[in-house]
């Protein structure tokens, strides 16, 4: 197959990026070219909310450069992408407009959940490191300049991820407006970072052992290569990273600027990204740090790479976010035989209708979270738990999810349990942008119709929670869906609630469900 180039933009909060990437089946991702520019677009959004007129002067001007580049190079395709800074600022959709217009090139806000996800991925294309590494307890660090993201995994699956506020710009600032010496300003982020990690710990860590700990982020590739006199270190023992701290706690601004080539700006985000690693590796007791030296462009390249199928990846991405969710739920006090049983039924209903529905692979795994996570508003109150769990969803991110996605499993799961009503459905407005125009508010409430059809006709199937009709089979023909069961006991709370649930499945799909008991002839 012929080699690809292609393009990453990455819209930073402390630099812009252009990566140049030669993909192929044959040989991989391979960068052929990387350009940055330092632009602190995230002290204006963290200090003031927006980012100022001449920053965006500046990012135009930049980003017409890097289009330049990529013509020179002719790429055959490129995805750019911003992060915190202009996720957060009031004025983004603004910026985003005025970059569109001026530059040509598009640039798409993604969520924290998708940002740290396809970071994930970046690793992952690392596929012998990887695999060997995650077989243990591993945890995946990466502090950006607005926030860090701590995952956990174990024996090969996700256990649960974590979005902190503690990246090395948004401290930086918080620093700037205390007057003391250096020696308490760092005793003061220590204090900070220490308070975030410690409900970590008590909440998700537990009594898990961690063993590795991968470190991605722009400040780290700084560190590793400074902790080695300018050659970049891939593994480091936490004694070793200790060793390496203590240094450059007592180096100067200048010293640090001649010891890993930065600039002054950047020289004082440094140390608040050892100050990071170094108590994450304390807190995790992990006795091996790998730094697999990755960019967010890097993992833009491996999406691509994954999504255009130019390279196989090994590890199974979605049952990540399935391990995730299922975890979610476990924290939620979910009924596992009955979660686990409702995720066979939506499934077995979505599989047998593909003719009908006009869903595919990604809309699939969205109505199999739905049915982990529908029961978990139970957790808060059993009066009203859907309402419950689509607050309970909406406030926590599920990796690999876009804010999109995140809230149309929410209102799948409100509507599972109250009527589902067109002119009420809680769409936030946010959802719909940077989706290039390809979905409407009316499609979407339209694939929440659907899965929410589908979701409550299999919670029905399952109204006593004794899985009864866990043989069935299910066929569509002459416009029903016939689900046939063998069990022999009684259904009778089954086949109302089937009844109960069938007429709005029929009106979303215009396909009469019907439920059959097969008897054995005595």
């Amino acid at each position: 197959m012929a080699i690809k180039l292609f393009a990453a933009i990455d819209v930073g909060s402390f630099e812009l990026e252009l990566g140049i990437y030669e993909i192929s089946v044959k040989s991989g991702i391979r960068k052929i070219d990387h350009v940055r520019h330092v632009i602190a677009l995230g002290r204006d959004t963290y200090n003031n909310g927006k980012i100022s007129y001449d920053l965006v002067e500046e990012m135009c001007s930049v980003i017409k450069d890097f289009a330049d580049i990529m013509q020179s190079y002719k790429v055959i395709g490129y995805r750019a992408y911003a992060t915190s800074a202009l996720r957060e600022a009031k004025n983004n959709q603004i910026v985003l407009d005025q970059i569109k217009v001026r530059t040509g090139i598009e640039v798409k806000i993604i969520s924290n959940s998708e940002q740290r996800f396809i970071s994930y991925k970046a690793i992952a294309s690392k596929d012998a490191e990887f695999s060997k590494i995650i077989e243990k307890g591993t945890s995946i660090v990466d502090v950006g300049f607005g926030s860090m993201q701590v995952s956990l995994f174990d024996k090969d699956a996700l256990i649960s991820t974590q979005n902190l506020m503690l990246g090395v710009l948004r401290i930086r600032e918080m620093m700037g407006a205390v007057q003391v010496n250096t020696k308490m300003q760092n005793t003061l982020i220590e204090e900070m970072v220490d308070n975030e990690l410690y409900t970590f710990r008590k909440v998700y860590l537990k009594d898990r052992e961690i063993k590795n700990l991968i470190g991605i982020g722009e400040s780290i590739l700084y560190l590793s290569r400074g902790s080695n006199g300018g050659k970049a270190v891939e593994w480091i023992t936490a004694e070793e990273f200790i060793v390496f701290y203590e240094k450059i706690l007592k180096m100067s601004s200048d010293q640090i600027q001649e010891r890993f080539g930065v600039n002054a700006e950047y020289a004082e985000l440094l140390v608040p990204a050892a100050i990071i690693y170094k108590r994450v590796l304390e807190l995790t007791g992990a006795e091996m740090f790998w730094i697999p030296g990755i960019r967010l462009c890097d993992s833009i390249a491996a999406e691509y790479a994954e999504e255009s199928k130019s390279v196989k990846f090994h590890h199974d991405f979605s049952e990540d976010i399935l391990a995730a969710s299922r975890n979610m739920a476990k924290r939620y006090k979910c009924h596992v035989p009955h979660t686990a049983i409702l995720e066979k039924y939506v499934l077995d209903i979505f599989d047998s209708m593909k003719k009908y529905h006009g869903m595919g692979k990604r809309e699939r795994l969205l109505l199999q979270i739905s049915a982990i996570l529908h029961a978990c508003g139970k957790f808060i109150t059993m009066r009203k738990p859907s309402e419950s769990a689509y607050h309970i969803i909406m406030s926590t991110e599920i990796i690999g999810l876009s804010h999109m996605e995140r809230e149309i499993i929410a209102n799948v799961v409100r509507y599972n349990g109250v009527e589902f009503d067109y002119s009420r459905m809680h769409l936030n407005e946010e959802m719909f942008r940077n989706t290039k125009g390809e979905l409407s508010k009316e499609d979407i409430t339209i694939l929440m119709a659907k899965l929410t059809a589908i979701l409550r006709l299999a919670n029905s199937m399952d109204r006593s929670h004794k899985q009864k009709l866990s043989d069935s089979r299910m066929s569509v023909k002459n416009r029903q869906l016939v689900v046939v069961t063998s069990y022999e006991g009684d259904i009778t709370l089954e086949s109302v609630a089937f009844q109960q649930k069938a007429d709005f499945f029929e009106e979303i799909f215009g396909i009469r469900p019907v439920l059959k008991q097969k008897r054995r002839l005595s």
